[in-house]
Order: structure tokens, then C-alpha cells, then sequence
């Protein structure tokens, strides 16, 4: 992959890479030094992340039977997300961005977050739920990208860009494992697509607003 689209990293501009702020940690660094060791490439890294993403909507589907899976969708939404820093990293620090960097960015970016939070809907209950969110987490891909087609820096503002999904989803996990003990209703997991699905609604609004703000500060200098 390379720097650019979803903040996920691609090759790309670096003003249109999105800001986090583990990547100039002393362990990403030398995560990312021990990759370059190896023949792995950003592509691959990219891929890597829609596996973690696919383990991780799978245990979620059974996790309401044996909530000690919780956890381990817990593990592979962190290694998604991982997955999703060490790629560009790689790509960028490490000089291994691919002309086919900036697809290898978005695309499996978009499988992984549809895997997960459609897996989240059904887990709680209402599939039609994480289908809606899953629609509305590309459509903040759609508006970011498509600012960038008219010459702006791509915008990855919240309040539910994707890291916020992620870290909404962990910190469900965490929660419905402890609720799993005290009742058989999965409320936590409920709510949580609820809060992704508008979360994610505002972000489209959010950034299409900023779009408009800066067509129209270029049309009147």
C-alpha cells in the first residue's frame, strides 16, 4: 500500500496521509524496521489486515454463545488496525510504495471495515443494522476521496472517521464481554452499531460541509 486514502496509508501525497499519532512511536518504528528486513510488501501488509478483519467478524458471529471470543475479536480488530499503520509505513519510511499503492489503501480498507461491522449488526441482533453502518462507513471513504478529486487535501475528520469506528467496536468488546455474565441481551453491541451508523452519517455530513466551505473560499479570495 502507500499514503494516502483512509489513513490509512498509501503512496500518495503525504498531506493527504492521515495523522496517527502511534506512528512516530519507538514500537511502530521498530515494527516497521523489522519489516523491512524482510521481502513482505505494503500490498501484502494491506491483505493482511482484511484476514484480521474476517477472524475478527467471525468470532464476533459466535461470541454471543461463548463470549470468551470477545476478547479474541478484541485481538484481531487491534491487528487490523495494525495492519493498517505498518502498511503505509512500510510504503512511505521504508521507500516500498507500489504504483498500485493507493488501490491496495482503499480497497481492502473497505472489505475489512464492511466484514466487521456488518459481522457487529448481526451479532447484535439486527443485520440490517450493520449492513446501514457498514453503507455509511464507505460513504465517509466516498466524500474524503471524492474532496480529493477536486484538487483539496482529503479530510479525515470525525467524529466517526475509521480508527473511531475501531476503537468503538474494541471497547464494545471489552463491555458486551462483561455484559454476557450479567444477561443474555447483547445491548452493548446493539448500541454500539446504533452509535457507528449515526456517528458515521455525521462524518459524511461533517466533511461534505468542509468541501463546500473550501470551494467557496476559492471561488471568493
Amino acid at each position: 500500500m502507500s499514503v494516502a486514502p483512509d489513513g490509512e496509508d498509501a503512496d500518495g501525497p503525504v498531506a493527504d496521509r492521515r495523522p496517527i499519532a502511534t506512528r512516530d512511536s519507538g514500537f511502530a518504528r521498530r515494527l516497521t524496521a523489522l519489516l523491512l528486513k524482510t521481502s513482505v510488501t505494503p500490498n501484502q501488509i494491506s491483505l493482511a489486515s482484511v484476514v484480521f478483519a474476517a477472524l475478527g467478524a467471525a468470532v464476533l458471529l459466535s461470541a454471543a454463545r461463548w463470549p470468551f471470543l470477545y476478547p479474541v475479536a478484541l485481538a484481531a480488530i487491534q491487528l487490523r488496525l495494525l495492519c493498517n499503520l505498518l502498511d503505509g509505513m512500510v510504503a512511505v519510511e521504508g521507500g516500498r510504495g507500489s504504483p498500485v499503492g493507493a488501490l491496495y489503501n482503499e480497497f481492502p480498507d473497505r472489505v475489512a471495515d464492511t466484514l466487521l461491522i456488518v459481522a457487529l449488526g448481526y451479532a447484535a441482533g439486527a443485520g440490517w443494522l450493520g449492513w446501514a453502518g457498514a453503507l455509511a462507513a464507505a460513504l465517509t471513504a466516498y466524500v474524503r476521496v471524492f474532496g480529493g478529486s477536486l484538487r483539496q487535501a482529503q479530510d479525515f475528520r470525525g467524529p466517526m472517521a475509521k480508527q473511531h469506528r475501531m476503537a468503538l467496536m474494541s471497547l464494545a468488546c471489552v463491555l458486551a464481554f462483561g455484559e454476557a455474565f450479567l444477561m443474555t441481551e447483547r445491548l452493548v453491541l446493539y448500541a454500539t452499531a446504533w452509535i457507528i451508523l449515526a456517528g458515521a452519517l455525521l462524518t459524511c455530513a461533517t466533511r461534505t460541509k468542509a468541501i463546500v466551505s473550501r470551494i467557496r473560499e476559492g471561488a471568493n479570495p
